[in-house]
């Protein structure tokens, strides 16, 4: 008997088993797919150049801050706002051998035309339309003192508000035709009201005749040096939007980080049902070896079966897992998180290594389950094959055990640490411990079985017996207890983990927001808001906010730390925020800053010494440490004077006004005004995007595994025809039947339930308990949610094959 033959006439007369196998393997591969995608275009994503078509070299600053001094030393991240250069670099690229000219670009906010009715232009410095092809439509270019609008009349004046915090009256002297409100300033101007005096956002150097950009562009670079970083081509795109640089990160980060797990679940669920799909046919294989067939040959009927189901689900998974992968990318895009003009990379190489991923795990778990069968000695094989070996493995069980400890080692290593280390070290706690779940799976089975199945023995029959085929098959029903412990421990600790964290931001919130009114506008507040606040009718403090963000070294990276630049003073401060401070005492002098606690810890810096962090646009600092305070999940994680911030971002303007007292009709003139709840519930759309991304990935992985656990339940139903036969033969009616593979179902989902839950909760607890000082919070609807999903399809997956087993049976009688 050929092996071929044998694998085309397993396909045909056992369809069952390997229909369960195709749909596990699919699933796999479009989890493989959707993540390999999203990768891809993480490196390769491009946003073609528009303001700077027309650039052929543009020179800017290196957009990511650095731990160490030299471009490739230490972790490195995006800085949260933009990377500068000097002004005193446009001469330098000029004077570079082919560079007929440079041309700083300067790019601003302001507010206009009349100051405070919020209406917001973009401004541009006039020599930058030297490389933008813009052309006036009517009176002429901008000298100090004026400025050309894309609506307006020539001659007029308007009242314009730049981000330094001058309130001018421009005289018009010409306008051009733009989509958007724009203004365009003399140079001189546009560099000393930018906000960000005497720094460029870029340099454009245009060629001399015949000269071609990449000679140019190796030409800037020496003479630039280590000073900026000079792009040509579609590079010339990041320049002009930095959103892609982040974007970049979100999605290598999913692709990789995120797609690296779901790949491992997946393949290792899809080579747990293969396993069980050939551990089913132990007695097919014991009969093929006492009538002589040889160990090689059994081994090359599975490797043939597995090369005729695994290219074709492999091939089945690759369509739906490029639509997850439309799907989720074009989520992040509406979300904002993903400039529009990206574009989702599909090639081969994400399809073929879905393909392969699958067809080495069903080589791979086929020959493993098959080892034992296939060199057992003829004579012993139907005898071997009769029963369920119980002897536990000798690689197995010292490896699981292994797993096991360094779980629980790793539960108490986070539990005695705090912030970031306490989070990182409870990452490890779910892997180990579902690996230890994995490896010793029928030991698990048994202890559940002994366990969940002493209640059930008083239960009557159908529960007795259930109980008694739950202990005798261990290994079959540890094979379906593993996927929904995969589903309930993924699933809780990604979801659980966000509903944890915006309690205590929420929490903090309510605490800590002690303002009456809080006043926001685009593309911020007039520079004298606080002023004009402070004079309303019943105010009696009025605080200035600058929202943004720096990096911090945290245990040898950079992290991100929320940041309010205050205008006003602390006594101000004090009557609008209450941030529960700790140690020290606040204060808002120029080199000072207070830190939340939790950072102040991971940071390794106390009272006193010096916080050594990168500014927004990736400026090095190093302010002295006044005070720690416990609130700045909720409120921001640093505190310091507006003025140490506002010089190293894009808009220098107020993001909002705290004030205490007075009435909202009194500030609408200033911009929208939010009272407390207003406000509260407005920040919680910032953490939205958070919330969704942990969503989907719950989805997607306890998805996945709820999913391979209701095929395997069905393939096990479906196993069992010749038993559940049996059972009718000797008299039990289809009712009692049904009700003893309901309660093997109930107690599979159980035993899951509970296991996940326990995993979870030791992975949430010493995380939370180091990120924010609270215990998980745990929704109680969410949960049963969760729970109830998972025993639905369990009796779902056990009931709809069995109907069908006795139906067939009944129609064969």
């Amino acid at each position: 008997m050929h092996p071929n033959g044998l694998a085309r006439a397993a396909l045909r007369f056992k369809p069952s088993t390997f229909t369960g196998t195709f749909i596990a393997l699919a699933l796999a591969a479009l989890i493989v797919t959707a993540c390999g995608i999203l990768l891809e275009t993480g490196i390769r994503a491009e946003v073609p150049p528009q303001r700077y078509a027309h650039a052929p070299v543009v020179a800017a600053a290196d957009q990511r801050a650095r731990l160490g001094h030299h471009h490739d030393d230490g972790d490195s991240q995006p800085v949260p706002d933009r990377a500068r250069l000097a002004a005193s670099l446009v001469a330098e690229a000029a004077a570079a051998p082919g560079a007929r000219a440079a041309v700083a670009d300067i790019t601003f906010p302001v507010r206009g035309p009349h100051g405070t009715d919020g209406t917001a232009r973009t401004a541009h410095n006039w020599a930058s339309t030297a490389f933008t092809a813009e052309r006036l439509t009517t009176g002429r270019a901008p000298g100090p003192g004026e400025v050309v609008l894309s609506d307006g009349t020539v001659g007029s004046r308007v009242t314009l508000t730049t981000p330094d915090g001058a309130r001018t009256a421009y005289r018009v002297s010409g306008t051009v035709q733009a989509p958007d409100a724009t203004a365009w300033f003399a140079d001189s101007d546009a560099l000393r009201h930018s906000g960000h005096p005497g720094r460029v956002d870029a340099i454009a150097v245009l060629p001399e005749p015949g000269v071609t950009p990449g000679t140019l562009k190796s030409q800037v670079a020496r003479a630039l040096g280590h000073r900026a970083l000079v792009h040509t081509g579609d590079d010339r795109g990041a320049v002009e939007d930095p959103l892609l640089s982040q974007a970049r990160e979100l999605l290598t980060g999913l692709g990789g980080s995120f797609g690296g797990i779901a790949t491992l679940v997946a393949v290792f669920t899809a080579a747990g049902t293969v396993a069980l799909g050939v551990g089913q046919r132990a007695r097919e294989f014991a009969l093929l070896r006492a009538i002589g067939t040889t160990p090689r040959q059994i081994r090359r009927t599975i490797a043939t079966e597995a090369l005729l189901v695994a290219p074709l689900a492999g091939a089945a998974g690759c369509l739906p897992g490029i639509a997850l992968a439309h799907w989720w990318f074009g989520q992040l895009q509406d979300k904002g998180a993903i400039p529009d003009a990206v574009r989702l990379s599909v090639s081969w190489i994400p399809l073929v290594t879905a393909v392969g991923a699958v067809l080495v795990t069903a080589l791979g778990a086929g020959y493993l389950a098959a080892r034992r069968s296939s060199r057992i000695k003829p004579g012993q094989a139907l005898g071997e094959a009769s029963v369920e070996r119980l002897r536990v493995g000798w690689i197995r069980t010292p490896l699981g055990l292994a797993a096991a400890v360094g779980g629980c080692v790793c539960a108490g290593l986070a539990s005695t640490l705090q912030g970031e280390d306490a989070a990182n070290a409870a990452l490890g706690i779910v892997f180990l411990l579902m690996l230890a779940v994995a490896l010793l799976g029928p030991l698990v089975a048994r202890g559940c079985a002994a366990l969940f199945g002493l209640p059930l023995r008083g239960a009557g029959a159908p529960a007795a017996l259930a109980a008694a085929n739950s202990r005798t098959n261990a290994r079959r029903l540890a094979s379906a207890i593993t996927p929904i412990v995969l589903a309930m421990a993924f699933a809780s600790v990604l979801v659980f983990l966000q509903t944890s964290v915006d309690k205590v931001t929420a929490d903090q919130q309510r605490a800590g927001v002690t303002a009456d009114h809080v006043v926001t506008a685009e593309p911020g507040l007039a520079p004298d808001a606080v002023r004009q606040a402070r004079q309303a009718p019943g105010v009696t403090a009025a605080v200035g906010l600058l929202r943004t963000s720096v990096l911090v070294p945290v245990a040898g990276s950079l992290e991100s730390a929320s940041t309010q630049g205050v205008t006003g003073s602390v006594r101000d401060l004090a009557a609008v925020q209450d941030l529960d401070v700790r140690d020290g005492r606040l204060s808002l002098k120029p080199g000072e800053v207070a830190v939340d606690a939790s950072l102040a810890h991971d940071a390794h810096v106390r009272v006193g010494e010096r916080l050594h962090l990168y500014l927004p646009d990736g400026t090095r600092a190093a302010p002295v440490v006044v005070a720690t305070y416990g609130r700045g999940l909720g409120l921001s994680q640093l505190t310091m004077a507006r003025a140490g911030l506002a010089a190293h971002v894009s808009s220098a303007f107020d993001t909002e006004l705290w004030t205490k007292g007075g009435t909202a009709t009194a500030l609408a003139p200033l911009g929208t005004v939010l009272d407390r709840t207003g406000y509260s519930a407005a920040q919680s759309l910032d953490r939205e995007l958070n919330a969704w991304a942990n969503s989907v990935m719950a989805a997607v992985l306890g998805g996945f595994a709820a999913v391979a656990a209701g095929n395997t339940l069905m393939m096990t139903v479906l196993d069992r025809r010749r038993e559940l036969g049996t059972l009718r033969l000797i008299g039990s009616t289809r009712r009692q039947i049904l009700r003893m593979v309901r309660w093997e179902a109930l107690l599979v989902a159980l035993a899951g339930i509970v296991l996940g839950t326990a995993i979870a909760l030791a992975t949430l607890v010493p995380m939370m308990k180091g990120l924010t000082g609270q215990g998980p919070y745990i929704p109680p609807l969410l949960y049963g949610a969760f729970a109830g999903g998972i025993l639905v399809l369990g009796l779902t997956a056990v009931t709809v094959p069995a109907r069908a087993a006795l139906r067939r049976e009944t129609l064969e009688g």
